[in-house]
């Protein structure tokens, strides 16, 4: 692979389907890569499958998202230090150098209470893997505002060694995602790209479609010395046909392509 920065396919980004379908997708429209969202797909779970899934399409996983989910509680485990020590495995033996991960909800409360100290020891355990906490974003409901995070949805507050920054996230915390990529630092290592109107509401739109900085982070990236890569994390749920998904990440990938690209080289994306 080039040194340009690998972009991704979060599975996600295909929601409903499958998980297979997510590597079939980036081979076609030609992504670097593959993020694989842990969640209720069993092939999502699996390293065997994934890996024959890699090698059919010829489509690396270069970053797994822990079970993080309210509707990924008791994927591999009820216990979330189960979940991530399982997440770390499967990014180990795909050769996946990051793993996603979410601050605690306010409801693991010996998840949280211990949360640093125990990442720590995970980490001490996959010393080649990188966890990348993810920012997250106040819930709203019935017109009131809560936070279901512990300390908080922004993980900078607490201080990690790696994060993920999450576009459609800044969105709906309200939060200028290019001051958080400030206060990530050093430590931004990885970015979920999608869009936001800043509505309050977690959209994941096609980069370009909402109001946030998009192309802005993308162009900054090199300046801050960025050496992770960028997924897309985007929503196709709601379209009505194949290609309408097809054309939305092609959109996505060259958008993402264009704004990483120096000045002077142009971008040939796959058609």
């Amino acid at each position: 692979m080039s040194s340009r920065v690998p972009v991704l396919l979060s599975s996600s980004s295909v929601f409903p389907e499958p998980t297979a379908a997510a590597f079939e997708m980036a081979a076609t429209v030609g992504y670097d890569g593959v993020e694989v969202m842990v969640w209720t797909d069993a092939v999502s779970q699996d390293a065997g499958a994934l890996q024959v899934l890699s090698d059919h399409y010829d489509v690396p996983v270069l970053s797994v998202h822990a079970p993080c989910l309210l509707v990924t509680q008791r994927v591999w485990s009820p216990d979330p230090w189960q979940r991530l020590e399982r997440a770390a495995e499967l990014a180990e033996t795909l050769g996946a150098p990051t793993v996603v991960v979410h601050p605690p909800f306010t409801w693991q409360r010996d998840y949280a209470r211990n949360f640093a100290g125990g990442l720590a020891e995970v980490q001490a355990r996959h010393p080649d893997t990188m966890f990348a906490i993810e920012n997250m974003y106040p819930v709203r409901m019935a017109g009131r505002s809560f936070v279901p995070y512990v300390p908080g949805w922004d993980p900078t507050e607490a201080g990690y060694d790696a994060y993920t920054l999450d576009l459609s996230h800044c969105a709906a915390s309200h939060t200028d995602a290019l001051a958080m990529a400030d206060k990530m630092g050093a430590g931004l290592k990885h970015v979920h790209l999608g869009d936001g109107t800043g509505e309050g509401r977690d959209e994941h739109l096609v980069p370009g479609r909402g109001t946030q900085p998009c192309a802005e982070l993308l162009r900054s990236l090199s300046g801050r010395g960025f050496r992770g890569s960028v997924a897309l994390e985007v929503s196709t749920r709601k379209v009505n046909s194949r290609a309408v998904r097809e054309a939305d990440l092609r959109e996505s990938l060259e958008f993402a392509r264009r704004h990483l690209a120096p000045a002077d080289r142009p971008v040939v994306t796959p058609g």
